[in-house]
C-alpha cells in the first residue's frame, strides 16, 4: 500500500500522493488518527467542510493473516466532538489494500445539495452523481450500486440516517454475500460522510483480485506464520463460531452485570430466551447459519444468518451488544423483535447501541412502557419518516435524556455505553470513562479472563472484575494499548488483545516488511496513539473532567450485586501514564 487517494468534495477533484514517510508503516487505527491530527482542526464543526473522513485497511489487511481484514474511518465525532476511529468487518478494506490504497481521504462539501458515489477499481477513480439513491436503505443502495457496476464490487454506504445527518448515524459495509450487515456504527460517522455528499464508496481490486498484489520480504516465514496462527484460532475461539458473540447473554447475565431496564437492574429475567443458544436453534431450523464469515480469511466466523419464522432473512450480523441494548435494556425478551430492530438499524444506517440506549432512555420517561414490543417497533417508525421524536431517538442517548429530562443516561461524552454494566466490569468502566472515543467496549473491554501486558496483570486468574482501583485501572490502560493495535493492523478484536499476540503481530509486520520490532514496539505504537487522540481532544476543549461516568453509576446500587462503580476517580486519572 503505496499511495493515499484525496478526494475534494469542494470541486469534485482528487488525486493520489505519496505517502509521507511518517506514516509507511502505519495502518487502521494508528494512520486514521494521525491524519486526522495532522489534517483537521479540533475545533472545527463536526459536520462543516473542515472536517476530514479518513478510510484506511490495516498494517497487514490483504495479507494471509486471519482475521486481518476490518476497515478503519477516522474523523471528529458529532456525537461526541472528539476524534474517533470506528471499524467494520466486511470486504472492501481488502480491495482497498489490493488497490495500493494505503488510505482515502475525504475532505470539503459540494456546492450542490445532490448525493455523490465515489467509483474505486483497477481502471481509477470516479465521482457520479447519485441523486437516485435519496433515501434509500442501505440493503438497497448496495444492491442497485452492485446490479449497475457488478458484483465484485464492495460497498461502503449510509442510509437515511446518514443523509438527514442524525448524531447516531452508522456507514455500512458489504459482507461476502454483498449484504450490508457490517458496520462502522459508533460515533456518527455516517453523518460526517453525508456532509459531504457521499452516498456511497464502490471498490472493485478485479484485474489485481491476486494475493500476489501484496509483496511479502519473507512470503514463505509469513504464511507459515499466518497458519499457525489461523489454526490456533479455529481451536480456541470455537464457542464465537458456534454461537456468535450472543454466547456471552447467558454469561454476562450470570455475572450480574446485565443492562437491564435502562441500566436499573443487572440481571434479565428474560436473559434465557435471547441467549446465543436459542439464537443458534432458530438459525439452523429456519434454514440461517452459524459460523458465517463476514470477510475472507475469517477463521472465527462469529457471525450469523437469522430469519423470520417464515424464512425470510433478518440480519446477518446479530450482534451481542444489539441483543442486549434493544432487548433486555428495553425488557424486551423476543429474539424475532430484536432482529427487526437490528435489520431496521442496519438498514436505516444507525448504531443499534444508541439507538437501543436512547428508546430505554424514553421507556425511562414514561412514554412506553419497558417491554413493549410493538411500542418499539412504532418508535422506529418514527425514526423512519424522520419525525421531531424520530429525529431525538436518532440523535442518541444523550440527546434523548435531556430533551425528555431523564437523569439515568448511560453515556460518556455523548456515547452510549456498551452492554457490560460497570458497576460489575469495574475495568471496562475504567474503559468507557476514558477511551478518547467515547464510552466505546471496543476500545478495551475487561471481561473476566483477560489480561494485559504488565507483570501485575498478565496473570488474568489473579484479576477479580468487580473490585480494586489500580488493577482495574492498570488493566483497562493495557488493553485499551492492545485493542489499539489491533484496530492498527486491521485484525478483528476476536482474535484476542494479549501480550502473546503483540509479538505475534510484531513478527507478522516483521517478515511483511522487513523489519526487526518486538511486542514491546507494538504497545508503544497503541501507546502513541491513543496519545495522539488525547492530544485532539484537549485542543477539541475534552478534558479530564470529562472522562468520567454518570454519576448514578457511582450512587444507584446494581441489584442483585450490590455494586457501586468506586474506582478512585485519582486513580481513573493514571490510565495514560506510560511512563
Amino acid at each position: 500500500m503505496k499511495k493515499i487517494l484525496r478526494i475534494n468534495m469542494d470541486d469534485l477533484t482528487f488525486n493520489e500522493e505519496r505517502v509521507k514517510s511518517e506514516y509507511e508503516y502505519l495502518g487502521g487505527r494508528a494512520l486514521t488518527s494521525q491524519i486526522i491530527k495532522d489534517e483537521v482542526d479540533p475545533a472545527c464543526h463536526p459536520l462543516g467542510k473542515h472536517n476530514k473522513v479518513v478510510i484506511a485497511p490495516g498494517l497487514l489487511t490483504g495479507t494471509t493473516a486471519p482475521c486481518s481484514g476490518r476497515l478503519s474511518i477516522g474523523s471528529k465525532s458529532p456525537l461526541t466532538g472528539t476524534i474517533k476511529e470506528a471499524n467494520s468487518g466486511g470486504t472492501a478494506s481488502q480491495k482497498l489494500a489490493k488497490l495500493g490504497y494505503k488510505a482515502i481521504i475525504i475532505e470539503g462539501a459540494p456546492l450542490r445539495s445532490g448525493l455523490y458515489v465515489i467509483k474505486i477499481d483497477s481502471d481509477g477513480v470516479e465521482i457520479i452523481e447519485a441523486d437516485g439513491l435519496k433515501g434509500m436503505g442501505t440493503y438497497q443502495t448496495a444492491k442497485n450500486l452492485r446490479d449497475k457496476y457488478g458484483n465484485d464490487y464492495s460497498v461502503i454506504c449510509i442510509g437515511p440516517a446518514g443523509e438527514e445527518k442524525l448524531s447516531a448515524a452508522s456507514i455500512a459495509v458489504t459482507n461476502i454475500e454483498g449484504e450490508t450487515s457490517r458496520h462502522a456504527a459508533r460515533g456518527g460517522l455516517g453523518a460526517v460522510l453525508g456532509s459531504k455528499g457521499i452516498k456511497a464508496i464502490i471498490v472493485n481490486n478485479g484485474k489485481q483480485d491476486k494475493q500476489d498484489i501484496i509483496s511479502y520480504k519473507d512470503e514463505k516465514g509469513f504464511k507459515k506464520l499466518a497458519t499457525d496462527f489461523a489454526k490456533k484460532l479455529v481451536e480456541t475461539k470455537k464457542v464465537l463460531t458456534e454461537y456468535g458473540t450472543a454466547n456471552l447473554v447467558e454469561i454476562i447475565n450470570s455475572l450480574k452485570g446485565l443492562p437491564t431496564r435502562n441500566f436499573s437492574v443487572g440481571q434479565f429475567e428474560g436473559a434465557e430466551k435471547i441467549s446465543g443458544e436459542v439464537l443458534r436453534k432458530r438459525a439452523i431450523e429456519r434454514k440461517g447459519r452459524t459460523g458465517h464469515p463476514c470477510q475472507p480469511g475469517c477463521v472465527i466466523r462469529c457471525s450469523n444468518v437469522y430469519k423470520d419464522e417464515k424464512g425470510n432473512f433478518l440480519t446477518s450480523g446479530f450482534e451481542y451488544e444489539t441483543i442486549i441494548l434493544t432487548g433486555a435494556n428495553c425488557g424486551i425478551d423476543d429474539l424475532d423483535t430484536i432482529a427487526k430492530i437490528d435489520k431496521f438499524c442496519d438498514d436505516f444506517g444507525i448504531d443499534t447501541i444508541d439507538t437501543g440506549a436512547a428508546i430505554g432512555v424514553l421507556m425511562e420517561s414514561g412514554l412506553i412502557e419497558f417491554g413493549d414490543r410493538e411500542g418499539v417497533l412504532n418508535l422506529l417508525e418514527e425514526i423512519r419518516k424522520l419525525t421531531p421524536l424520530g429525529r431525538i431517538i436518532g440523535s442518541g442517548a444523550e440527546i434523548t435524556g435531556k430533551i425528555f429530562g431523564v437523569t439515568r443516561v448511560p453515556t460518556v461524552k455523548g456515547q452510549a455505553v456498551s452492554a457490560y454494566d460497570p458497576r460489575v466490569f469495574k475495568g471496562t468502566g475504567v474503559t468507557y470513562a476514558t477511551s478518547p472515543m467515547g464510552a466505546d467496549h471496543t476500545a478495551g473491554n475487561c471481561l473476566p479472563g483477560r489480561g494485559g501486558y504488565r507483570e501485575e496483570t498478565k496473570d488474568a486468574s489473579k484479576i477479580k472484575h468487580y473490585e480494586g482501583d489500580k488493577i482495574q485501572v492498570a488493566l483497562s490502560s493495557d488493553l485499551q494499548v492492545m485493542a489499539t493495535v489491533c484496530d492498527s493492523l486491521g485484525f478483528c478484536y476476536f482474535v484476542g488483545a494479549t501480550l502473546e499476540n503483540m509479538n505475534i503481530f510484531a513478527e507478522l509486520v516483521n517478515k511483511r516488511y522487513g523489519l526487526s520490532i518486538t511486542g514491546k514496539d507494538m504497545i508503544k505504537l497503541g501507546q502513541k496513539t491513543l496519545e495522539i487522540e488525547r492530544e485532539f481532544n484537549k485542543a477539541a476543549g475534552i478534558t479530564e473532567v470529562q472522562d468520567r461516568l454518570p454519576e448514578f453509576f457511582r450512587e444507584e446500587k446494581l441489584e442483585p450485586s450490590g455494586n457501586v462503580f468506586d474506582v478512585n476517580e485519582n486513580e481513573i486519572k493514571k490510565v495514560f501514564d506510560f511512563s
